[in-house]
């Protein structure tokens, strides 16, 4: 990886629709404040620059970016533009961290470890035990992955599109033969007996309100986690703990992917307390 003298600006992105309210911008320069870097994170909208994904994706290659972020609903999208190194990643599919330098782009999946860091941070060694995972998409790949990593006992995923859950769920058998798996297109239907309950869609999110799940179907589950983030109470994890479920707010998934994501991005220290401190703190580098 290239040094990073004291005087580079360190130039960064978010490529994403429906990203005004995203919180990175602010993470990543607190990170380059804490190492005295100067960083510039920009949000890259594709409609609002007036390319599509792939324009835009070029011009940040070609156009000085150390790396970048992608979010909803281009994950997947990048995936077949970048070389990855991890057979893990590669079988996810999906991508939200790139790194640019001599060569292909390397693609990076820091919502998987974001996830498993964010489970173990509120439920330690638990297992998750069957889960209802309510989206097939890029995050819901990721986080997939993770339940495999934590030892889930049967993973059930519901998507209005069939073949996407079914392309995820030949994915999950291939690298856990003994798993149970089970798609659908109806949570409601699926929700009965599950442990874990998770919203891999962007409902919730500001500008798509609502919840995947209607509350009364929470009754019986242990835990809940949310991959929306903005905002952090959304009316699924509200409803969740008004039922005594366990919460993993899609914000430590946030500030999970975004500390590894850091880290592919720089390589330089980063000091996650403190970080934690000024985020919530309001603070801006």
């Amino acid at each position: 990886m290239k040094d990073l003298t004291m005087t580079d600006t360190i130039q960064l992105g978010l490529i994403g629709d429906n990203i005004a309210a995203s919180q990175s911008p602010r993470l990543h320069r607190l990170a380059g404040a804490q190492n005295g870097r100067t960083v510039r994170y920009d949000s890259l909208i594709p409609r609002q620059e007036g390319l599509d994904f792939d324009a835009l994706f070029a011009r940040c290659a070609a156009g000085g970016y150390r790396g970048i972020n992608v979010t909803y609903p281009y994950k997947e999208v990048v995936a077949g533009r970048l070389r990855i190194d991890d057979p893990l990643v590669a079988a996810i599919g999906a991508c939200n961290t790139v790194l640019f330098g001599e060569g292909r782009p390397r693609g990076f999946n820091t919502d998987y470890s974001g996830f498993v860091a964010a489970y173990r941070r509120v439920r330690g060694d638990r297992a998750p035990g069957a889960v209802l995972m309510i989206g097939a998409g890029g995050v819901g790949r990721a986080v997939a992955f993770g339940l495999v990593a934590l030892g889930a006992s049967q993973i059930r995923i519901a998507d209005r599109d069939p073949a996407k859950a079914e392309g995820l769920a030949d994915a999950l058998r291939a690298a856990r033969p003994d798993l149970s798996v089970v798609t659908g297109t109806d949570a409601a239907a699926m929700a009965p007996g599950a442990a874990g309950l998770i919203n891999g869609t962007p409902v919730g999110m500001v500008g798509y309100d609502g919840t995947p799940l209607a509350a009364p179907l929470m009754a019986g589950a242990a835990w809940a986690f949310d991959a929306v983030y903005t905002p952090v109470d959304t009316q699924f994890l509200n409803d969740a703990a008004a039922a005594g479920l366990d919460i993993i707010s899609g914000y430590e998934l946030f500030i999970g992917q975004g500390v590894d994501a850091w880290a592919i991005f720089t390589g330089l220290p980063l000091d996650q307390a403190r970080l934690r401190a000024d985020l919530a703190a309001g603070r801006d580098a």
